[in-house]
């Protein structure tokens, strides 16, 4: 069967070239072809020529194109898959500077927090322009993937005003799935469960989860009959590394029952409770990994895989290509849920989708995170019920404020922007509303170029508003910081000198 399938953000090398190798593991789909767009010819132009490479050094018949013209990339699709950073690193870079001066440390800022809200306001735009070229050009009935983040947002807003069925796919769960495999296989060795030779994979310890996306909670967990999950708080404070790396995802595990499946940094600025006083941040993150909780940390990161690919290129080229195969299929849900749909092949997996009933104490049209079925009948979603009411709690704070912002995205509404910001839950925690007013307003102005959705007139009125306090001398206090747990962005020569660093760098978005 052939396939198009468009890429649009394809410039970001890690991801477009990992899910391009997963869907060629696939027999069925090796004469597919990847339409890859981006709006930077360099970095489309260096990921076109390694999944070239890689195609020819594997045998296989599958084709590449490359455009910076998205409607061109988008006709004749098949499938869509989105992963652009609107903005790139320079947008993100104020998703985390300019809250930092209101006291909002943030460790990601892409999903709620100050930052996510932006990223989103930013986002939005693009993906229902995107949606206009699938409903315009692409095959009937095409299926728009998107790994954009905010992801829950995005893919509200497609679902709602795009008038394209949009999935929205994450791989938090896969991770934290991995972690809980591991605490079982260490607790049932302590305990003779075990033989010699024998290991607890992920296949072998059956999960529920289901929340919003990067909020999703291990509901049930299963292993060998057992239920599992009341053991959890144990299995985790024993073990070595995790009881370090991931003290508020324990923390929240031993409060409310139930393990989440987002890494300690992400975790830390959904709730109000533990990056809201600078002092105390630190008891709550390791800094062994960005993804515990470092300030910054992931545009950290970025911007060090940004500059290391740049430099690093043509040793990639000059790499032996990886072969690809089946053995080496990531666990992304994209390829198997076109496998799923294609062949018939039944794939489970976990996917964010608007609530019809499906969550039971989560409002319906928002975008849950639950399990998922597919084969060539379709995308079939079960009823999961209540959440316990500790994570509904959570949640329902989160999806307020996720859909404020994405009203205020999709309308240009200052006014909802300015009240998802006054309800987010870390924000909220730190700030008054007069500081939210101002961050806000300052978040606007310096984001102007790529807020196209908000009227000019709006965004010179919040200049306006931003000079007269000035002049009153009425603005509010800023607070004069680098963060709680801020470190060093390292130089390409500094990174050359670290193997380690260097890996990091290879799988980190590059914007």
């Amino acid at each position: 069967m052939s396939l198009k399938i468009a890429m649009i953000g394809a410039g970001s090398v890690g991801f477009t070239r990992r899910l391009m190798m997963d869907l060629l593991t696939v027999p069925e789909f090796a004469d597919t072809h990847f339409a890859l767009m981006d709006i930077s010819q360099r970095n489309l132009g260096m990921v076109a020529q390694l999944c070239e490479r890689d195609i020819r050094a594997n045998a296989l018949p599958a084709t590449i194109s490359s455009t910076l013209d998205r409607r061109e990339a988008v006709a004749d699709a098949d499938y869509i898959i989105c992963m652009i950073r609107q903005g790139g690193l320079d947008a993100f870079a104020l998703d985390i500077d300019i809250p930092l001066k209101y006291g909002v440390d943030q460790c990601v800022g892409d999903t709620i927090c100050a930052g996510g809200i932006m990223y989103g306001q930013r986002t939005i735009p693009v993906l229902l322009g995107i949606c206009q070229d699938i409903r315009d050009v692409a095959k009937p009935g095409a299926l728009f993937l998107n790994y954009s983040n905010p992801m829950a947002m995005n893919t509200w807003a497609c679902n709602k005003y795009g008038g394209v069925q949009t999935i929205g796919l994450c791989h938090g769960i896969q991770h934290g799935h991995g972690q809980i495999a591991e605490c079982i296989e260490l607790w049932a060795r302590r305990e003779g469960l075990l033989a010699d030779d024998e290991r607890v994979t992920m296949k072998d310890v059956d999960i529920i989860c289901a929340g919003i996306n990067h909020q999703t909670w291990y509901i049930q967990v299963r292993w060998r009959g057992m239920d599992m999950t009341p053991r959890l708080l144990a299995l985790f404070e024993a073990h070595p590394a995790f009881r370090e790396e991931e003290k508020v995802r324990i923390d929240v595990l031993r409060r409310f029952g139930y393990y989440s499946t987002e890494s300690n940094g992400h975790l830390s600025e959904y709730v109000p409770w533990y990056r809201k006083r600078p002092d105390e941040i630190r008891d709550w993150i390791d800094l062994s990994r960005w993804i515990h909780g470092e300030t910054g940390g992931y545009l950290r990161v970025c911007t060090e895989g940004r500059n290391w690919f740049e430099t690093d290129f043509p040793n990639w080229l000059e790499e032996e290509p990886p072969k690809i195969s089946a053995d080496k299929r990531s666990l992304e849900h994209g390829s198997y849920i076109i496998e799923g749909l294609e062949t018939g092949r039944v794939y489970r997996g976990h996917f964010n989708v608007p609530n019809q009933g499906y969550i039971t104490n989560l409002p319906d049209g928002c975008v849950v995170e639950i399990p998922g079925y597919v084969d060539k009948n379709g995308i079939n979603m079960p009823v999961v019920g209540d959440l316990p009411m500790a994570p509904a709690a959570t949640c329902s704070a989160s999806v307020r404020v996720q859909g404020m912002a994405m009203e205020a995205a999709v309308h240009g509404d200052v006014t909802l922007l300015k009240q998802a910001m006054l309800h987010d839950p870390l924000v909220g925690a730190v700030c008054n509303p007069e500081e939210v007013w101002q961050m806000t307003d300052e978040l606007l102005v310096a984001q102007a170029e790529w807020l196209p959705n908000y009227a000019t007139t709006e965004i010179e009125a919040a200049r306006q508003r931003l000079a007269e306090h000035e002049a009153r001398g009425t603005r509010v206090k800023l607070v004069d910081t680098k963060g709680a747990a801020r470190l060093h962005t390292r130089s390409v020569e500094e990174l050359a000198k670290d193997k380690a660093a260097q890996e990091t760098a290879r799988t980190s978005d590059k914007g």
